[in-house]
């Protein structure tokens, strides 16, 4: 008997005129490693949430169909590593769900230890989370996940905010577990080199139905990114649009770095050295320790004060900035205010026209009156750029901008932060997408932890 049946299965959520998933026929056998693949909005992580058992209540949304998992246990791992670490002790956090089985203590601890030697988490047990990188918390949520007795075990994009070699570290992890256990593993992911080795089916979702299910190769090789612009080889003469000397921020070494005017620069570095905590310092959303802070002319605009001490207004004139976590700079009950909310704070009238375009380039206007914190990470990421764009400003600062993008989108923003940069906007953005840095690296800051 298959472990994962569906039959008809429909989820449409609360206040939308389309459902997510739209009836929806699927047979999952026991240990197969399936790629849940799709466009943004397409449906992935709303089934991903249905197998988990998360959708939510009947004022969420409406559920029809049938769904059948033969399976003790079903363990989620998210994209965000941070959203998943619930004990200050990296053994605590592992042994909270034996715990919610009711598990006997001397069982729940031989669970733990076994279960941080398969994910490689060569750590003791009383090591604090808070001193944890990015992939060590993704494999740290999987260890809770193995400990627990997952059967089934599902990934939605977990390695979408880590750099290199958290990645492969978290690839590497799932891959040995899944042979040692024998566990059935479906991932969603848009980034597939690491993880083309590991899987042997793919299932293709659009609009909420099936589109492909079969072997893993030919969807990857159908969602390709082709066609990127590509960075410029050299820079006449730029002069800085921001720059540091010798600042210490909350976090990391003093930095002397600085952002071209009028150009496009990547900041890369591993996970944990500091990148974000640098540019919201320059954006002037952070108040620096000590050091020295420079903005150009054509950025200050007359104003001579630091940017920390600058209104809103001032701020959202001059420097856009998108956070990593995109729901961080919502505000609004639709994605229609939300796109408002800056010329609103700037005391401007709304350019209703630029707004249209910006959603319908983003794909993003037939979710004008849905609220934002009810989109797919993908559509919550697209509304955090668009709403960073829509006002127009000389810098645009962004801290991982493509992660969870189907490959039409990711060329689109890449596109798009490409004109940008060539129309005399200074750009910066945090990446670890190998992709984006060959489009946009006309400068190329590397952060570290230590230097």
């Amino acid at each position: 008997m298959p472990q994962i049946v569906a039959r008809g299965l429909s989820w449409q959520h609360a206040g939308r005129h389309q459902p997510a998933i739209n009836e929806l026929d699927l047979s999952i056998e026991h240990g197969e490693r399936l790629l849940l693949a799709g466009d943004s909005g397409s449906g992935k992580s709303t089934l991903m949430a249905a197998l988990a058992g998360v959708l939510g209540g009947d004022d969420e949304g409406t559920l029809q169909g049938e769904l059948t998992i033969n399976a003790a246990n079903v363990g989620l791992v998210l994209q965000d590593p941070d959203s998943q670490v619930i004990a200050s002790r990296v053994g605590d956090d592992v042994a909270f769900g034996c715990e919610n089985l009711g598990l006997e203590r001397d069982d729940i601890w031989h669970r733990v230890h076994r279960s941080l030697e398969m994910v490689g988490l060569d750590l003791d047990i009383d090591h604090p989370t808070a001193r944890l990188s990015g992939g060590q918390k993704q494999r740290l949520a999987l260890a809770g996940v193995i400990a627990m007795g997952a059967e089934v075990i599902l990934l939605d994009e977990p390695t979408a905010n880590l750099d290199a070699q958290g990645a492969a570290d978290v690839v590497a992890a799932v891959n040995h577990v899944v042979e040692e256990t024998g566990a059935t593993l479906i991932v969603i992911e848009h980034n597939y080199k690491d993880w083309a080795p590991v899987l042997n089916r793919a299932i293709v979702l659009h609009h909420g139905a099936k589109v492909y299910d079969g072997d893993v190769q030919p969807a990857i090789e159908a969602r390709k990114i082709t066609d990127l612009p590509v960075a410029r080889t050299q820079l006449a003469d730029a002069s800085s649009a921001l720059c540091s000397k010798d600042l210490i921020t909350r976090f990391g070494p003093a930095r002397t770095l600085a952002i071209p005017e009028g150009a496009s620069t990547v900041i890369t570095g591993a996970n944990g050295s500091g990148k974000t905590t640098w540019l919201m310092t320059m954006a002037g959303l952070i108040d620096p320790i000590s050091g020295e802070l420079g903005y150009s002319d054509s950025v200050r605009k007359g104003l001579a004060k630091s940017p920390h001490k600058w209104t809103s207004a001032q701020l959202a004139h001059r420097i856009g900035y998108v956070f990593q976590n995109p729901e961080h700079q919502f505000v609004a009950r639709s994605v229609i205010d939300e796109m408002r909310v800056g010329p609103q704070v700037m005391g401007e009238k709304v350019d209703q026209d630029r707004i249209d375009k910006l959603l319908e380039r983003l794909r993003l206007t037939s979710l004008v009156n849905a609220n934002p914190f009810t989109l797919s990470g993908g559509e919550k990421r697209r509304l955090s750029v668009a709403t960073a764009l829509v006002t127009a400003p000389e810098v645009v600062l962004l801290d991982e901008p493509t992660f969870g993008q189907d490959p039409q989108t990711f060329a689109e923003l890449v596109r798009m932060i490409r004109e940008l940069a060539d129309s005399g906007v200074t750009v910066a953005s945090i990446t670890h997408d190998e992709l984006f840095i060959s489009a946009l690296a006309d400068a190329h800051l590397v952060v570290s932890a230590h230097a």
